[in-house]
């Protein structure tokens, strides 16, 4: 009996024939890439064509050659994307389209919201993209949403997810802090407005953890809003423990916590060697150069093989006092399998009790956090500590929350009411 077209149809995956753009801005080595490598991974495996979008959030000359695009397109070759569009805003436009008064005189007043969302609106399409046949846009922070609401098909806008990835007020907030801005200083309930107004304007706002869910819900309580956990790459089994680790991204969260770990904790256990993984080391470096020159043989920067120092880790440690939002490289650590020793901030937004973990050591001050860290180290050297196990509790909660599999499901069934038929 010969299969019908509507059969096809029945059997394929749920969006089968469907193209879906995933905007995001051009950041690489962060969480931040990592979601919207995943997000790309789970719409291919529902059967979408997808499409990287990157949004340079500073002026910028043209990719593939000026400023920031040789890094981000080097960093960024596994984002997995059937197709890749660089987008941008030249320095001309400070001078041309008004972005001088609108976007740049609220930032030197620190107004990174207003500054991101006006650069956005002045971002170019490029022509190919603009012709692409967009069914639906998965955008990434508010202020990429002046951007995502230009694509589309057939001349009618697309139906766009944005994905809060946490209030970003709250992280522009942080980052000012490390910054020299004019007076009258724009605090974060002006920051939130513009934040609010623009996500207000998604079809469907996503969020990653349960405490931004529950903010964005009574923020914005007209918006439709979906709780759907990021998948995250498996890392290895610690199937070889022997480090005692720490990995992590630049930004002024993990560089505060980082600081609080070498300035408190350590000095308390100095005789338990610790190597520090990513590009956190220029962080410390541009916003510290006296803690980072006292310390510096312990960072080893970014790695190409990061699977190898999670197969070799005998403890990771997450010593988070800063942060807002779910954390990506606390989630890569679950999976892991390897033993935690970690503050109880590593585990927001979760929805788990990490006490019920058995192979995590919760630690809030620095004396306790250093012998933890004491106790593992003389563990490792004895030979005592076995490898980690596909059924270790650490793993078995990402396995539950933040597998691939589970987030496409989850995505298929939040996006099914958005598209067109």
């Amino acid at each position: 009996m010969p299969v019908t077209d509507e059969a096809r149809r029945d059997e394929a995956p749920p969006l089968y024939g469907r193209t879906v753009a995933v905007v995001h801005a051009a950041w690489h080595s962060c969480g931040s890439y990592q979601v919207n490598c995943s997000q790309i991974a789970a719409y291919k495996a529902l059967g979408a064509r997808t499409i990287s979008v990157a949004m340079m959030d500073v002026l910028s000359p043209p990719p593939p050659d000026g400023g920031r695009w040789p890094g981000y397109l080097a960093a960024s070759s596994d984002i997995g994307a059937d197709a890749r569009y660089l987008c941008f805003a030249g320095p001309s436009a400070l001078w041309t389209s008004g972005l001088l008064k609108d976007g740049w005189w609220p930032l030197v007043h620190g107004d990174q919201a207003t500054w991101l969302v006006e650069l956005a609106e002045r971002v170019a399409v490029p022509r190919a993209l603009a012709q692409e046949g967009v069914d639906l846009v998965h955008a990434n922070h508010f202020f990429t949403m002046p951007l995502a609401m230009r694509l589309g098909k057939g001349g009618a806008p697309a139906p766009i997810v944005l994905e809060t990835q946490d209030i970003q007020a709250r992280q522009f907030v942080l980052r000012n802090q490390s910054g020299f801005f004019l007076p009258p200083h724009v605090g974060y309930d002006e920051m939130l407005a513009v934040e609010l107004a623009w996500t207000g304007k998604a079809d469907l706002c996503a969020h990653l953890n349960e405490a931004e869910a529950r903010d964005f819900e009574e923020l914005l309580p007209h918006s439709r809003h979906a709780l759907i956990y990021p998948a995250v790459a498996c890392a290895p089994l610690a199937e070889n423990p022997r480090d005692i680790v720490i990995v992590a991204s630049d930004n002024y969260a993990n560089f505060a916590s980082l600081a609080w770990f070498l300035k408190e904790v350590l000095p308390r256990a100095p005789q338990v060697p610790v190597a520090i993984y990513g590009n956190i080391d220029a962080g410390v470096k541009s916003r510290d150069k006296a803690l980072y020159d006292a310390n510096a043989g312990l960072f080893r920067g970014r790695v190409a093989d990061i699977g190898a120092v999670y197969r070799a880790a005998g403890a990771i440690l997450l010593p988070t006092t800063e942060g807002h939002g779910l954390s990506i490289k606390a989630v890569e650590a679950l999976s892991s399998g390897a033993p935690l020793i970690a503050t109880s901030l590593a585990f927001r937004g979760m929805g788990v009790d990490p006490a019920v973990l058995d192979n995590v050591s919760l630690c809030e001050d620095a004396e306790s956090f250093s012998a933890a860290m004491m106790r593992r180290r003389a563990m490792l050297q004895s030979g005592e500590a076995p490898p980690a196990r596909e059924d270790a509790p650490t793993r078995r909660l990402y396995d539950e929350k933040f597998s691939s599999a589970a987030y496409a499901r989850r995505l298929a069934r939040a996006t099914a009411p958005l598209l067109r038929d």
